[in-house]
């Protein structure tokens, strides 16, 4: 028996897996991108001349210019603020914490935050700034 091989060019292309392989690359860079987290809370964040950019975190505190306090999107007072970022905190193992806070929030607030984060172990914060031209 005599088997006839070929050894022709192939005549057509096949889009078939260049497809699949540029739908898998969309999805992989649309997911990628998402990876940001804002908050939907509002705020004038003061300008700083050499900022960096946050590191995404879920750890992310919120201060408004009404005092109020944010933990992502859902308010939480300065009472139960430890207990909620201790439960974050251990879910995500994460131990930095971003603080947005408007420009015209006291200071004293922004201790408070900080005083009860050190109180659950957390010990490295970032206070987020917008990029300030002069």
């Amino acid at each position: 028996m005599k088997f006839e091989m070929e050894n022709k060019p192939l005549s057509v292309f096949n889009f078939s897996s260049l497809t699949d392989i540029v739908l898998l690359l969309l999805i992989f860079f649309l997911l990628t991108s998402q990876f940001v987290i804002q908050t939907g809370v509002k705020v004038k964040l003061p300008g700083a001349k050499n900022n960096e950019q946050a590191v995404p975190s879920r750890l992310v505190v919120t201060l408004n210019a009404k005092h109020e306090i944010f933990l992502g999107a859902k308010k939480v007072t300065l009472d139960v603020l430890p207990a909620k970022l201790s439960s974050i905190m251990k879910k995500a193992k994460e131990k930095n914490l971003i603080i947005r806070a408007d420009k015209s929030v006291d200071i004293n607030l922004v201790i408070q935050v900080i005083d009860a984060a050190k109180g659950v172990g957390i010990n490295k914060f970032t206070i987020q700034t917008e990029k300030e031209t002069y």
